[in-house]
């Protein structure tokens, strides 16, 4: 699920009273996958230390910790890199910052709200769907055999991503019962519409299945 912003708030506020470090896990998340260049930015807190990797450089091999200056005031030797500094990756980090922050991350945030509104449509014609979630190109679709006990749907949702394999669409499991949906933030109008199209058919392929 997306935590309330109270959530990360509050949590903000005990780390800041017991003298704890925020740590914000953005491998996912950040570099515009969720329509902000960082996932934290939707609610208003700011952690002290952020883990980036994958996005970053586009599939090139980079990782990168980010954090507030007065922590990252380390003497000679204190941290070593085997493959750090790979002007490859670097030079593939900064190109994909520019495209990020010129057009993808609006895209991203544009395609999810379509892929979002989609969903949420089609979850009318489909009990499976109990509830679609998610920011930007960041989707879960939880599906339930039942909307009102929240009972899993472990074989439909097999099925479903099986379904939408044979029909050209590749998609990821969150768990026993949550799609996931994280398409390239590159993604065009035609391509999301084809995408809901496909879960649509599946989602009902799976309905019916014996």
């Amino acid at each position: 699920m997306v935590p309330p912003a109270r959530f990360f708030q509050r949590l903000r506020d005990l780390c800041d009273r017991h003298g704890i470090l925020m740590i914000a896990d953005e491998v996912q998340s950040g570099i515009g996958r969720t329509g902000r260049m960082f996932a934290m930015e939707h609610f208003g807190v700011r952690p002290d230390i952020i883990a980036l990797a994958k996005g970053i450089a586009s599939g090139m091999p980079l990782g990168l910790c980010i954090a507030r200056a007065d922590l990252m005031n380390w003497p000679p030797g204190a941290h070593a890199s085997t493959f750090g500094g790979n002007p490859v990756s670097c030079a593939a980090a900064l190109a994909t910052l520019d495209l990020v922050s010129s057009r993808y991350m609006e895209n991203a945030a544009r395609q999810g709200a379509r892929l979002i509104a989609g969903l949420t449509g089609m979850s009318r014609r489909h009990p499976l769907i109990g509830e679609v979630r998610g920011l930007g190109l960041m989707i879960g679709i939880e599906l339930v055999l039942d909307r009102t006990s929240r009972r899993r749907a472990v074989t439909e949702t097999k099925s479903v991503v099986s379904e939408c394999f044979r029909r050209g669409l590749l998609i990821l499991t969150c768990g026993e019962n949550t799609l996931r949906l994280c398409p390239p933030l590159m993604i065009d109008d035609s391509q999301s519409d084809a995408a809901l199209a496909i879960l649509d058919s599946a989602l009902a392929a799976a309905r019916s299945a014996p």
